[in-house]
């Protein structure tokens, strides 16, 4: 199973039903399934232009998430990716348009212009008054005569329920939209196709590259371009919209496509205030998801040129708890530290035979990254080497700022260094292991004695011990046999290293959590991490 679901045929039902369910009254349905799916304000009383909207299922929260005083009264919802019948969308036209009329906002795809177009006549021959407008906002495409309905089509949605929930007419309402398509803009990028439920999914985009310009129904976009970083990809995105906007002031919404985490969403939006069009962009609705495209993972940028009067209706109260607030976009403020907490740092030293030894540890670890990651997501969260690289990198970069004539000052500025930039329980663990060894250092104690002391209150800290499959079962071998020689050392530690291998059980860390069957077999990758090290400082200087 590849999809949570019953049957693939009652999928969209389901769906439905359940987003009635959690809506508390909010919203209600027609009966006709499973051919005729449409959901309607459960408060409508007619007294007011209607807004339908509506399409191909699998871009939830649109449509049905977008019903509800001030944007839509009725979501006429058809199968993934495939327009509602003629039927489905005159049932939704008659039974929420009043004398006031009903205005149809449309994605500009052959089927949905045909299907809401020909119950839009229809409706028109029970004798209801009935607009449509078309959407086409994607730019994705150069020199196509039909350009796709995409995300901005929520723009629509939001100015147009606005003005006719202030009770406009019809003609009023419907110009609104027009307006809004008239001055947006979007286009989508993803690292990857979605899945059809039912159907074989598609890989065509290989790694290392991202396709811009695709459809919401997963189709072909305008290139596939190398990508390494989520700057390059709002660059890439942003290049293709300069061309189509003003130098007016705009509201962006960044909406994810399906399967983005919160997380990327957040260093996108921040890319996206960063770029060439930054300045352009005072306001931001998102990041959210909006209109996806099932699990899709990329996202899209549609912009709209506003006046006081647009950005009003953007922000008029609504119902609908899928609609994101606008937020107007300001200077971040940054507060200043804490009494106490801003860091006292020793005084920078040079020495460069330390800073070349240091340097060495650190790219060792660096470069290990990719295979302690694959180590760690057999036991844990798949990220010790990235933490432990990501500490390297801020090391080398902190590297004139350390006092690197003086051991004892460098070994409690490195513990300092990597408390504040080392994540997780190791980053903790170590501060405290350099911290440790610096205050024994300056009590007078050799370096590896001062050194095991730092183990010795590391370990009275975290609780781990020899045996319990942690980084200890390395660094504990390598410092006690340390003053025998670092051959020696570092063979204690690859032994002590690759017995965590036999161990089946972890009684420290998130390994802790797991069976015998996923720990046996796999070396810790703490305790690889040390091993490694240990090895190259058998080496260094040869």
């Amino acid at each position: 199973m590849t999809h949570f679901m019953n049957r693939k045929e009652n999928l969209v039902t389901e769906a439905i039903d359940g987003t009635i369910a959690a809506a508390g009254g909010a919203l209600s349905r027609l009966d006709g399934y499973p051919h005729i799916r449409v959901v309607v304000r459960s408060d409508w009383t007619k007294s007011k232009v209607a807004l339908i909207s509506g399409g191909g299922s699998g871009h939830e929260p649109a449509h049905a998430g977008f019903v509800g005083a001030g944007m839509l009264t009725a979501a006429v919802c058809g199968d993934v990716f495939a327009s509602p019948s003629v039927d489905a969308v005159l049932a939704a036209i008659l039974a929420v348009t009043g004398p006031a009329g009903c205005l149809l906002i449309v994605k500009n795809y052959t089927g949905d212009r045909l299907n809401f177009g020909l119950a839009a006549e229809r409706a028109r021959a029970f004798g209801h008054q009935v607009s449509m407008v078309v959407v086409d906002d994607d730019v994705a495409l150069p020199d196509v005569p039909q350009a796709r309905g995409v995300a901005g089509t929520l723009f629509v949605h939001k100015v147009a329920g606005a003005v006719a929930e202030s009770g406009s007419d019809l003609e009023t309402v419907t110009a609104a939209a027009e307006k809004i398509i008239d001055k947006t803009s979007s286009i989508g990028m993803s690292l990857d196709t979605c899945t059809v439920p039912g159907s074989p999914k598609e890989h065509r985009i290989p790694e290392g590259k991202a396709e811009l310009g695709l459809g919401i129904h997963g189709e072909a976009g305008f290139e596939q371009v190398s990508i390494d970083s989520a700057r390059q990809a709002m660059a890439a995105v942003v290049d293709k919209l300069k061309s189509h906007i003003s130098d007016k002031p705009h509201v962006a919404l960044l909406n994810n496509l399906g399967a983005a985490s919160v997380l990327e969403m957040c260093v996108l939006a921040n890319e996206l205030t960063r770029s060439t069009i930054g300045d352009r962009i005072n306001w931001l609705v998102g990041p959210a998801s909006l209109m996806t495209s099932l699990d899709m993972h990329g996202f899209s940028v549609s912009l709209l040129e506003v006046d006081k009067d647009d950005l009003d209706l953007l922000k008029a109260p609504t119902s609908v708890g899928a609609w994101p607030v606008c937020t107007e976009l300001k200077q971040p403020n940054i507060l200043p530290l804490p009494d106490g907490l801003a860091p006292i740092r020793a005084m920078p030293s040079p020495h460069e035979p330390t800073r070349a030894f240091l340097t060495s540890c650190c790219e060792v670890l660096i470069a290990a990254e990719t295979d302690l990651n694959a180590l760690d997501a057999k036991s844990g969260d798949g990220d010790t080497g990235s933490t432990l690289a990501n500490a390297s990198r801020a090391l080398i970069d902190a590297m004139e700022t350390l006092p690197l004539s003086d051991a004892t000052q460098l070994y409690r500025a490195i513990g300092q260094e990597l408390s504040q930039t080392m994540g997780g329980s190791s980053g903790v663990l170590l501060a405290i292991f350099f911290a440790a060894a610096g205050d024994a250092s300056s009590s007078g104690l050799p370096m590896r004695d001062a050194l095991m002391a730092g183990l010795e209150r590391m370990q009275q800290i975290g609780g781990a011990n020899l045996g319990d499959r942690t980084m200890v079962d390395a660094l504990h071998p390598a410092l006690e046999t340390l003053d025998q020689g670092m051959a020696v050392a570092a063979a204690a530690a690859r032994k002590g290293a690759d017995h965590t291998a036999t161990l089946s059980r972890a009684n420290a860390g998130r390994a802790s959590y797991l069976n015998a069957d996923q720990l046996v077999g796999h070396n810790d990758p703490g305790a690889e991490a040390v091993a490694r090290l240990f090895e190259h400082l058998a080496s260094y200087g040869k």
